[in-house]
């Protein structure tokens, strides 16, 4: 969904709305089988941008916003495996990164929203995002600061994720970031991911609050 398509400045928000066809790291092996429902991976990053699209057709900003749902995410290799195929992750960012909508598609930045919706979740500075878009990073970090959501979003770094923004910085060379959440205790993926907890009983309101609404101060203070 493009917003002021004849801007030639532009922000990218994207998300994945497939989930994970099994739940490999579910602490039960009957399940590793199992799909999962991914109301937080998946689900989460989705309706944050449904209300974001939702609240600029009521204000349209400045700048041009392009919103883009990717598939294919979460299909990488089971954990059974014992490898790591980061190819095979993120498939449709991958593909959209080299067919983007528009020919020679450029934006000034891109946020991807993963997770970001758990109950008790935190939000680091994840690591490739640092490396490739340290300027975004801050920027939506200091948003989330003027709104008072300093306790969601930690002024800490955190780990490396394999994600979609990984082939929009690498193949299309947008800058782009991955606001991703972790479990507020042990910073790690927050324990229902990828596994069949992974359901609307551990959704938050108030997280998708602070995320939506960092957000929002982005978009209408991107001069």
């Amino acid at each position: 969904g493009s917003f002021n398509p004849d801007k030639d400045k532009r922000i990218l928000l994207f998300a994945h709305w497939d989930t994970r066809p099994y739940s490999d790291h579910d602490p039960d092996p009957a399940n590793h089988k199992k799909p999962l429902d991914g109301a937080d991976d998946g689900a989460s990053g989705v309706g944050v941008l449904l209300e974001i699209a939702r609240q600029i057709q009521q204000q349209q900003p400045e700048l041009g916003i392009d919103i883009i749902f990717l598939d294919a995410e979460d299909y990488g290799t089971h954990q059974a495996s014992g490898k790591h195929q980061e190819d095979s992750w993120c498939l449709g960012s991958q593909y959209w990164a080299r067919n983007p909508h528009v020919p020679g598609y450029n934006a000034r930045f891109g946020i991807l929203l993963d997770m970001v919706g758990g109950r008790g979740s935190v939000f680091m500075k994840e690591g490739f995002s640092v490396q490739y878009a340290s300027d975004v990073v801050d920027k939506v970090w200091k948003a989330a600061e003027k709104c008072g959501y300093n306790a969601y979003f930690k002024n800490v770094g955190g780990g490396y994720v394999t994600d979609d923004h990984l082939p929009v910085n690498r193949i299309a060379g947008i800058p782009c970031i991955d606001v991703i959440g972790s479990d507020a205790v042990n910073g790690g993926f927050v324990s229902s991911w990828h596994t069949v907890d992974d359901n609307m009983d551990n959704i938050d309101k108030g997280t998708l609050k602070a995320v939506g609404q960092t957000m929002m101060e982005v978009i209408y203070n991107e001069k």
